[in-house]
């Protein structure tokens, strides 16, 4: 009695240690939201945001403020989140410590789907004017579709791998590099045979940039990004179980290959929509779960919500660095994030398994 009286007072105190970090990644990220909102490439004093978030401020800042950096935080918080959920589900489905969207050759499939579209079904134009020129999508909906379907394609032969050929991690990590270069190379080859507006728009997207997305592409991205982490909180349960086994989880009712296929499946649809609206956002999937991993463990019911934190307070992090760091430059948040990731990346490489 007395030692099961000791077991489950550990338990409690890991649970407890485990919402304490929890709740201590949603104060870091409500923090990070305030002082986003106050810094960027063009500085503003506290009183005029004040004045702009609560009252009628003057029509420069409130410009600033609500047509800016609102939407800009809310696309990182969101974009992040989807990113981060779809790399942990990954890594769960296949038990691959490697797999992210972005390893797994995904985010390269739905790059390629997305300048396809651009190049070949003509989604993308060039708005100019003797002041300036802005190159916009102006069917995102058709570029989300083709992104989508091509990082199916990558999806389907990642699955065909994992469930027919008994592939094993490394084996699917190698995949997914020849599928990214494979997939590079077909959009290098769209841009070749494409038009100067064109292979302007395809490589103005590739920049992984959380500024481009619109309020309506934000609620576009939380209408489908926010139901899927969803079906990933409500299936955390059946992630556990997999993790012991196939036949181990299908002992305990579950239904091993609709859960991986509809896992993978929803990961790569929140990489397309994300991809189709931001660009490419390399590593954050890979990051993220890892991170949470270390500091709370591998249960599936704290992982998944955490790395929806983490993720969205990391890709809001990078973004401030990206506004402030050479100012009034706005660098492409892309291009942080993969600096930050690529040392982990080989990190995770040299530690193999034992990092799992």
């Amino acid at each position: 009695m007395a030692g099961e009286e000791r077991i489950l007072s550990g338990y409690k105190e890991q649970t407890g240690k485990k919402i304490l970090f929890g709740l201590l990644f949603c104060l870091m990220l409500v923090l990070v939201i305030v002082v986003s909102v106050v810094l960027g490439s063009y500085s503003l004093p506290i009183s005029e945001i004040w004045s702009a978030l609560f009252f009628k401020g003057s029509d420069v800042t409130s410009n600033i403020i609500w047509n800016i950096r609102i939407p800009r935080i809310l696309t990182a918080i969101v974009a992040g989140a989807g990113l981060s959920v779809a790399g942990a589900a990954m890594q769960s489905i296949l038990k691959n410590p490697l797999g992210s969207p972005f390893t797994l050759g995904i985010s390269s499939a739905a790059g390629f789907g997305a300048a396809f579209s651009i190049g070949i079904l003509g989604a993308g134009t060039m708005h100019a004017s003797t002041a300036n020129a802005a190159i916009i999508i102006n069917n995102p909906y058709l570029t989300t579709f083709s992104a989508f379907f091509w990082s199916l394609v990558a999806t389907m032969v990642i699955l065909f791998l994992a469930k027919y050929k008994g592939a094993s991690p490394e084996t699917m990590i190698l995949t997914g590099v020849a599928l990214g270069s494979l997939f590079t190379a077909g959009t290098t080859a769209i841009q070749y045979f494409s038009d100067d507006v064109r292979i302007a728009a395809i490589v103005f997207w590739t920049f992984g940039d959380l500024g481009r997305a619109s309020l309506k592409d934000l609620g576009v991205m939380a209408l489908f990004i926010i139901p899927a982490i969803f079906y990933f909180l409500v299936n955390a349960w059946n992630y556990n179980a997999m993790k012991y086994g196939d036949e181990t989880a299908k002992s305990l009712g579950v239904n091993v290959d609709a859960i991986r296929i509809a896992g993978m499946l929803i990961s790569s649809f929140i990489t397309a929509v994300a991809v189709s609206f931001v660009g490419i956002i390399g590593f954050v999937g890979l990051v993220v779960p890892h991170i949470v991993r270390k500091i709370i463990g591998g249960n599936e019911m704290y992982l998944i919500p955490f790395s929806c934190v983490l993720g969205a307070l990391l890709l809001l992090l990078s973004d401030i660095a990206a506004r402030t760091v050479i100012a009034p430059v706005v660098l492409p948040v892309g291009i942080l994030t993969s600096f930050m990731g690529a040392p982990l990346f080989i990190y995770l490489v040299i530690k193999g398994r034992e990092y799992w």
